[in-house]
């Protein structure tokens, strides 16, 4: 039996020092015999407002070394059923948007050659549509469960057409997702039309604006998703601006009136048991929360969605 790759032990090494991987996690050059591959895509050159999330997947990684390998809410311990390591950053061209995306397309379809699921450090939401290009080339026409506070389906931005607020137009527009299966949770704020939400509505997205969850579990609504999603080859992308201010103020659009931390864990942990084929954790700026409270959630849902994966143990 293989031996599976553990996070360094605080009681061994004290947290503050030791590798800068993914919660103190081996690094991986090769990914043969790996079921979980976490990278960062240090990137802000899809962004509108504030940048900084090129910062984002080094300080994840950062707090990230608080986090012990055993989820004492779920009774899960990925670390024990699947073979987990980081293998460091994409080169992306930090010139360049559109180089930038082809680099991460084709870094993910070289990645998919290998029996490996990969979880994504962003970076702005623009690394989701190259991402979800590959792993629809790879999987077929994918679920998508779009956890943010914008639906992100503008048309273009200063006339272009690729960018972190134009995703999920593109992802319907090529076939990536089923528009019956994709659900966006969290969205709220203020729109430049009263269409900013309603076409997607339209095209068959099921959404879920902030209001409508204020003050309620969100663990029914991530069972009803795992009902109508069944066994098709599901993507979760995460933007960290979900979550209100008061929790994650380091990111790069922040709406207030969001959703709460345990909100994010209940919606998380309801979807155990659905065909998770690839995640994301987006839009963390650690410039705007030097505390380090925004990467340290961040980490914290990274860990949370390696404990709903396929094959862990969950109670």
């Amino acid at each position: 039996m293989t031996v599976k790759n553990q996070p360094i032990s605080g009681n061994d090494l004290a947290r503050f020092s030791g590798p800068g991987t993914f919660m103190r996690l081996p690094s991986a050059n090769d990914l043969k015999g790996l079921d979980v591959a976490v990278l960062g895509v240090p990137m802000d050159i899809g962004t509108s407002w504030r940048s900084g999330t090129r910062f984002g997947p080094k300080e994840v990684r950062s707090q990230s070394a608080m986090i012990r390998p055993y989820n004492l809410g779920t009774g899960a311990a990925p670390f024990d059923s699947l073979q987990v390591a980081d293998i460091g950053d994409l080169a992306i061209n930090t010139f360049s948007l559109a180089a930038s995306l082809g680099i991460i397309r084709e870094s993910y379809e070289a990645i998919l050659n290998y029996d490996v699921m990969p979880m994504a450090i962003g970076g702005d939401h623009s690394i989701t549509l190259p991402i979800l290009r590959a792993m629809a080339a790879r999987h077929g026409q994918l679920a998508l469960v779009h956890v943010d506070a914008h639906a992100d389906v503008n048309d273009e931005m200063f006339g272009e057409k690729e960018t972190h607020g134009t995703v999920f137009r593109r992802a319907y527009e090529e076939g990536l997702i089923d528009p019956a299966k994709t659900y966006q949770v969290g969205l709220r704020g203020t729109g430049y039309s009263a269409e900013d939400f309603t076409e997607a509505a339209g095209w068959g997205f099921q959404q879920f604006p902030a209001q409508s969850l204020w003050g309620r579990s969100l663990a029914s609504l991530g069972t009803e998703i795992r009902r109508d999603i069944g066994d098709v080859p599901v993507y979760v992308t995460f933007d960290i601006d979900s979550l209100d201010p008061a929790f994650a103020p380091g990111t790069g659009t922040p709406e207030i009136a969001g959703l709460t931390t345990p909100q994010a864990l209940e919606l998380i942990r309801s979807l155990n048991g659905l065909n998770i084929v690839g995640c994301d954790l987006v839009e963390v700026s650690p410039p705007y929360d030097l505390s380090g409270n925004t990467a340290l959630t961040a980490a914290n849902i990274l860990f949370e969605l390696l404990c709903v994966l396929p094959g862990v143990n969950y109670r």
